[in-house]
């Protein structure tokens, strides 16, 4: 049987592990005439908007890809079925 709470415990997960690659995995740097056709693209007044977007994306993904692994390595080779 799920845990009631375990869609709650994975968003929760996700978060917490984008957090913690802050500190870990460095983000990405964009050139200048990439940056700038980003801006246009995205229509953004300044950089400062880019790159707060580029860091929130970079991290969710990467906390997105830990969990997955972390999940996987627990599913695969420590939880116990019954």
């Amino acid at each position: 049987m799920k845990h009631p709470l375990e869609s709650l415990m994975s968003a929760g997960g996700i978060l917490l592990l984008a957090f913690l690659s802050c500190l870990l995995l460095p983000a990405p740097s964009l050139g200048l005439v990439l940056a700038k056709k980003l801006m246009t693209t995205f229509h953004l007044t300044d950089l400062n908007q880019l790159y707060t977007l580029l860091f929130c994306l970079w991290f969710l993904a990467l906390g997105v890809i830990e969990y997955l692994i972390i999940r996987f390595v627990w599913r695969r080779w420590f939880a116990h079925t019954v």
